[in-house]
């Protein structure tokens, strides 16, 4: 199935939000990460929604979804509208499948906000102390110098940021199909909004819950990811119980679009009951 963008409309607390849903059976919910949006789950997606009901979204900030001055899309601000979506759907106990910053928005919502997952996947999931590059790190100490650059300049700028999440190389359609919402009036100063409210508190205050965790969890990596080592997949395999691992080699950060037939094959392998 080719990727269609978002085209449901939910009004969250923190904006309008971009939503999707394919297929039929029981409900799976692809969460994205940073800073990316639901097009990185085009390949999965299509493959799951041949046995699921396959839900899609953008969190507010991202890809399709409003962006705006102000807007608060911190961790903590994608976790409440998380649950808020959740809650629109109607979805008790769907599965779970989470990467990067959108990993930590599916344990923030779980462990504070108490939403029931039947199972959750994690892919090169942001969860543990430290994180961000030393580029993110510039980028959010110095987000006004960073907004004013000539759009060339910004785009050429989240071009190699984008580019280097992935080990093998993007197509310059996929490529351009994560930068592009990154670009223009709205989607510059948005790019730079992201950055500067991630904060590694909101990790920092459900780290010590995750041998709680009481529900099957899988956790997938690229061993090729240069954005988090895949140490640090281990380090926190060895927090969760009774946890699931896949590493797939070749891959980098972006599991899903360097080796998406692996990941399917995972996911297919865990989501079934």
């Amino acid at each position: 199935m080719a990727f269609q963008e978002p085209l449901e409309e939910f009004a969250s607390t923190e904006g309008t939000v971009r939503w999707r849903a394919t297929g039929s059976g029981e409900p799976v919910v692809l969460l994205h990460g940073t800073p990316f949006s639901s097009y990185v789950w085009r390949e999965v997606a299509g493959a799951l929604s041949d046995r699921y009901r396959v839900h899609t979204w953008d969190m507010p900030g991202y890809g399709t979804s409003e962006k705006r001055t102000g807007q608060q899309v911190s961790l903590a601000a994608q976790g409440r509208v998380f649950t808020e979506l959740l809650a629109h759907w109607g979805l008790d106990r769907p599965r779970v499948v989470a990467h990067d910053f959108g990993g930590a928005v599916a344990l923030r919502a779980h462990l504070l906000h108490h939403v029931a997952y039947s199972r959750l996947a994690l892919v090169s999931p942001v969860a543990l102390a430290p994180w961000g590059s030393p580029f993110f790190r510039l980028v959010g100490e110095n987000t006004e110098v960073f907004e004013q650059l000539p759009p060339a300049l910004h785009r050429a700028l989240v071009t190699e940021y984008v580019s280097s999440a992935s080990a093998v190389g993007l197509r310059p359609d996929v490529l351009r199909a994560l930068v592009d919402p990154w670009t223009g009036a709205e989607g510059q100063p948005a790019f730079y909004r992201q950055i500067q409210q991630a904060d590694q508190a909101h990790t920092d205050e459900i780290q010590g819950s995750y041998p709680e965790l009481d529900l099957p969890v899988l956790l997938v990596w690229g061993e090729q990811d240069t954005w988090i080592p895949p140490e640090r997949d281990r380090e926190l395999a060895r927090l969760i119980p009774g946890v699931v691992t896949r590493p797939i080699d070749g891959a980098g950060h972006l599991v899903q679009l360097d080796a998406p037939a692996r990941l399917t094959a995972a996911l297919l392998d865990f989501l079934r009951d």
